[in-house]
């Protein structure tokens, strides 16, 4: 008997909505359920809190043994538990142990070092799950590894008489990486190299086998460091030679295909708006007052799906990297720089192949139509974003009224997207000055301009209207695309965020959702002029789920979109070409991708993005203990920053650098409170709370474990 469909809205019973779940959780396993996800796909209108306890029962009878009937003839009638295996992410930590990172179990996995095998940080294993558990936990151990975050490492080569031996930068392994005797070629003793694993122990005390794919010679310092932050974190330092061979074949050269099946927008006013230093030009907007006084504003993205296509070794190299990663000083592109900096960017005075989304606004700047398309473009000026700015603060300069037009649109629609609900903050992004030498002689965060936000409001536009369009085309029958979603905040996480915020004197009001954005958006206000507050962003950012990509849409709570992808920037994001390409499939029928192999892709293309956030952090972290090397017993203003039960951590007011005030070196013992809010010392009963101001002194710098140490400066 079939159950009855729940109709969109409705309000199930606890019992038709667990099993509503586990039917759910059954046909996806090892895929990730919040409660506002399970709320979209079931279409139902029960709360939060019964969505959860619905959840929690649901993984609670997916986890329950499975009784198996021995059989009459048997001597014992018995009920046994069949061993529980799961997939998951190796989370490493310091001692040895790992956390195994779970989708579809309810917790994390501790296992045990002496269960490791010869797992690594973020590899990919399956683990089985040990009856009982310490402490409450579930344990386990690694059974099989199932797929290795990387297979590349930076070593020191250490040859000796009958071998050769690498030994990693940064990590230690379980294990010995030997090195086959044909890649050796001219690379010596002490020799910095990059090595490919192509053979792994079977158990942790047998060797490795490698190659050695590049040679860096006695290189140290910045350069090796900033290698094996990208290496490290799984990115390709180099291209491969079929993939340069590739790029540098391309043509740029406009076809008679071209000029017949694009639009042809050359003649038409365009233009590019950049960082100073930028060198990848790839959007560009246009301008055109029409006949009937509306105006048409087309976003012009490169046109990357036409040269990077499927199946090539392009294609793979891209897909493998999925993003470029930009390092503190430097950056790794996604594609070759043939292709990033000349093919595909958007220079002035060039004809350039482009992906498009155009709009028409009406007098009062809305939307009445829209298009989608390839496109021809030929920029007529490039501008820095300083340079925009000036125009937009003078009103005066080359092309003022047009971008002044533009900006009047561009402030409608961050209105509206306030009004809807879009929560406005953002991150300090930390940037440094650097000598001839590569040594960093000054920090500071990098400032967002008006100029800034016109750029990006057109760009979050067509990011929405394409994600929409897809949406809308499919009429019901669902359309595989790349979601870029973004779940609602962790109440966990709130309810600490409010009790900090209180201490600090803000009303943080998590009651309901529309609140917590409110709350966030008053927040944002609050602590630009508030440096205590201030420390509350980053807080409040951490609250949120981490946007991703995936094929199943919740929309994205953050920019309240029902509906967003990323599709303006191909240059630097895997997503973007994958975007155009089902865009351009759909835009005279319909297509659709295989769901299932397009959000293994969103996995990968996600997992990359977090690996190059981690890399970015990195580089920042080595290059502020680099500023404060010659600064040691120099005393500096900073702010409590967290709190953990080694010590305090203290951010610098000026620069932003953040090293560890450690207890011991204050000669006594502290409390630190659970929310991790407070501590008191337990002989005087001093007080350091989050967000308090004091003054320090640079103890000690360590840039090779890119630490740095503070004590306190003593009270006159």
């Amino acid at each position: 008997m079939q159950n009855k469909r729940n109709t969109p809205g409705e309000k199930l019973s606890s019992h038709t909505l667990q099993k509503a779940i586990t039917d759910l959780l059954a046909k996806n396993p090892g895929k990730k359920f919040s409660p506002g996800l399970i709320k979209k796909i079931l279409k139902v209108d029960n709360n939060s809190d019964s969505i959860k306890y619905a959840l929690e029962k649901a993984i609670e009878k997916l986890k329950s043994p499975t009784k198996k009937s021995v059989g009459k003839n048997s001597s014992q009638n018995t009920t046994e538990r069949k061993a529980e295996y799961y997939e998951g992410i190796v989370d490493m930590t310091r001692s040895g142990a790992a956390y195994i990172i779970c989708d579809s179990f309810g917790e994390d996995i501790y296992v045990q070092p002496k269960y490791i095998q010869t797992a690594l940080d973020r590899d990919k294993v399956q683990v089985r799950l040990f009856k009982g558990g310490r402490r409450n936990r579930a344990e386990g151990e690694i059974v099989k590894i199932l797929e290795r975050n990387t297979t590349r490492f930076i070593c020191t080569l250490l040859v000796r008489a009958h071998k050769a031996i690498a030994r990693p930068e940064q990590i230690v392994l379980p294990f010995d990486i030997e090195i086959d005797a044909e890649s050796l070629k001219s690379a010596g003793h002490k020799d910095k190299v990059v090595i490919e694993i192509y053979k792994w122990p079977a158990k942790g005390f047998q060797s490795a086998l490698a190659r050695i794919t590049q040679n860096l010679g006695k290189e140290g310092g910045i350069n090796l460091a900033m290698n094996s932050i990208l290496i490290n974190n799984g990115f390709n330092i180099d291209f491969p030679e079929e993939v340069k061979e590739e790029a540098i074949r391309l043509s740029e050269k406009l076809t008679k295909e071209d000029m017949s099946t694009r639009r042809d927008f050359r003649n038409v006013l365009t233009f590019t708006i950049d960082p100073e230093d930028a060198k990848d030009f790839d959007d560009a907007l246009s301008y055109r007052i029409l006949d009937d006084g509306n105006v048409e504003i087309g976003v012009h993205i490169a046109d990357v799906s036409y040269y990077v296509t499927p199946g090539t070794a392009l294609d793979k190299e891209a897909y493998f990297r999925s993003t470029s990663v930009y390092l503190a000083d430097r950056s790794c592109p996604m594609l070759p720089e043939t292709i990033s900096n000349e093919l595909c960017s958007l220079r002035p005075n060039e004809d350039k192949r482009t992906y498009s989304a155009v709009f028409t606004f009406d007098k009062k700047n809305k939307i009445i139509d829209r298009w989608f398309g390839r496109t021809l473009i030929h920029s007529d000026k490039r501008f820095s974003y300083e340079q925009a700015q000036q125009i937009l603060d003078s009103k005066e300069g080359e092309l003022a009224k047009e971008i002044l037009a533009m900006n009047e649109v561009a402030i409608s629609l961050r209105k509206e997207r306030y009004k809807k609900g879009s929560i406005n903050f953002e991150s300090d992004e930390v940037r440094f000055k650097f000598d001839e030498a590569g040594h960093p002689v000054s920090v500071f965060i990098k400032e967002r301009h008006e100029a800034n936000l016109l750029i990006e409001d057109f760009m979050l536009l067509a990011n929405r209207e394409v994600a929409t369009f897809i949406h809308n085309k499919a009429k019901g029958q669902e359309i595989p695309f790349v979601y870029r979603v973004h779940d609602l905040p962790s109440l966990e996480k709130l309810e600490q965020l409010s009790l900090f915020a209180k201490e600090l004197g803000f009303d943080f009001n998590a009651s309901t959702p529309d609140k917590i954005k409110d709350s966030f958006n008053r927040l944002a206000k609050a602590s630009a002029t508030d440096d205590a507050l201030k420390l509350l962003e980053p807080l409040a950012i951490r609250t949120m789920a981490k946007a991703e990509y995936t094929t199943v849409n919740i929309g994205h709570y953050g920019l309240a979109f029902d509906f967003y992808t990323h599709f303006t920037s191909p240059i630097r994001r895997y997503s973007d070409v994958l975007s155009h390409r089902i865009l351009e499939k759909n835009l005279t029928g319909i297509y659709r991708e295989d769901k299932e192999v397009l959000e293994a892709q969103c996995k990968h293309i996600s997992s990359m993005e977090r690996h190059a956030m981690d890399a970015e952090r990195q580089s920042v972290k080595y290059f502020q203990v680099m500023f404060l090397e010659d600064k040691v017993g120099q005393t500096f203003e900073g702010i409590v920053a967290g709190i953990i039960e080694r010590g305090l951590f203290i951010e610098l007011t000026d620069s932003k650098c953040e090293g560890m005030l450690p207890f011991d070196s204050l000669y006594e013992s502290f409390d630190v409170e659970p929310s991790r809010l407070k501590a008191t010392g337990k002989r005087t009963g001093r007080i350091f709370k989050m967000g308090d101001r004091l003054k320090v002194k640079v103890m000690d710098t360590d840039l090779e474990a890119r630490q740095i140490n503070f004590e306190l400066e003593q009270e006159q």
